[in-house]
């Protein structure tokens, strides 16, 4: 199959000859058809399988078929700003022969900014990709005139209830026109998502895309390690290597700034990118790493879906994101589309349980490879649940202290 086969208008095409683009993923070959048919869609697909042309081709495509109105097309609702950017650019390169507009909309700017986007509201773009938060504020204004609104996306959704935005998308949804397509895309498929898909979409197609499971192209292994042997591993591991990109992840900010500054010291440049930096920082940061102005990045899990650059070779989970699927979102920043990443995870003894539950969500034992010459050993592969462990010894040690 390839997207000659859906029929697209010729400014459409232009741009996907352009780009590059021939064949449709799976995600984009199912849905696209029923976009275009105007139906309501649910879809479950993890970050790296083309979700995002999904939804913006068929979109763009009927923009083009169709006068404008001068009011806001389509809402795009999506989790975090760098998600929202990262569509946002990702429309600028499928719009280029169109005249189709879009603008993302997002906290932490300045007077500015907001002024830019209320004028973006008001003279209608095309397209609007935006954090819930900072919407329900324009909209609170009373100057958005959403009566143009024809297509309403969630993308990422399952992100988005797990960070609370529930009645925020249910007010934004009450605010828009009834008769309207709705289109939901999520990474995993919890029982909130049904239920909030209830309420959302009308009589909805069904797709279900490799859930949870980490691209065929990642390498897995994994470093049996304590945690103070930690920053010694990754310096090890990195020192005289050559790599295009590599990302660092870590669920605390304490540890990111900690790794980023041993990096630096050893002559490694190294970013931080965690919710402490000004949204300018953080926009500056990502420029620097994606033009390779800094090999490295060590981020929180603000940018474990929110993030699309190419050449990312190697991903580094200094320790185990809480939840098994964040796992995989992490790992997906590699190896996207047909190129190949390595992933490597460092597991203390409190977190090989939680470790063995990321195994049975991927359907694979990924392999523990020995520490380097040098090291002492680490703990050992023990799956059963620690009941003294980890909050245990932070208690006893602040009696201590």
């Amino acid at each position: 199959m390839t997207f000659s086969d859906f029929h697209f208008e010729e400014q459409v095409n232009q741009a996907l000859d352009a780009m590059g683009f021939s064949a449709p993923t799976p995600i984009q070959q199912q849905a696209i058809p029923a976009i275009m048919n105007n139906k309501d869609l649910i879809a479950c697909a993890q970050t790296g399988t083309g979700k995002t042309a999904a939804f913006v081709l068929p979109i763009l495509n009927n923009i083009c078929k169709n006068k404008s109105t001068g009011k806001v097309n389509t809402l795009v609702i999506v989790p975090t700003r760098e998600l929202a950017m990262q569509i946002d650019q990702q429309i600028e390169g499928f719009s280029y022969f169109t005249n189709a507009t879009s603008i993302a909309i997002y906290g932490g700017g300045d007077g500015k900014t907001f002024d830019a986007e209320k004028k973006a509201l008001i003279t209608g773009a095309d397209i609007v990709i935006c954090t819930p938060g900072r919407l329900i504020s324009h909209l609170n204004m009373g100057y958005f005139d959403t009566s143009g609104i024809k297509h309403f996306i969630l993308d990422e959704a399952d992100r988005m209830l797990d960070m609370g935005f529930n009645e925020d998308i249910t007010m934004i949804a009450e605010k828009l026109p009834k008769q309207r397509q709705n289109l939901l895309f999520s990474a995993t498929m919890p029982p909130k998502i049904r239920q909030l898909s209830n309420i959302l979409l009308k009589d909805p197609i069904t797709i279900n895309i490799a859930i949870a499971k980490p691209n065929v192209g990642i390498l897995q292994a994994a470093y049996l390690v304590h945690n103070h042997q930690k920053i010694e591993l990754i310096k090890h591991l990195l020192k005289g290597k050559d790599h295009d990109h590599i990302l660092i992840f870590s669920s605390k900010k304490v540890y990111v700034k900690e790794i980023t500054r041993t990096l630096n010291k050893e002559g490694l440049p190294a970013k931080a990118i965690h919710s402490d930096l000004t949204q300018d920082e953080r926009e500056q940061v990502l420029l620097d790493f994606k033009n390779k102005k800094a090999k490295i990045l060590v981020a929180t899990d603000i940018l474990s879906r929110g993030i699309d650059i190419k050449g990312i070779n190697l991903v580094i989970n200094y320790d185990i994101p809480s939840d098994a699927e964040d796992y995989v979102h992490r790992i997906g920043r590699t190896a996207r589309g047909d190129n190949t990443g390595v992933a490597l995870t460092f597991i203390n003894a409190d977190d090989c349980y939680n470790f063995s539950k990321i195994e049975t969500l991927i359907g694979n034992e990924v392999k523990k490879l020995s520490l380097p010459d040098g090291f002492d050993s680490g703990p050992t592969y023990d799956t059963k649940p620690r009941k003294h462990g980890f909050q245990k010894k932070r208690f006893v040690h602040k009696k201590k202290n």
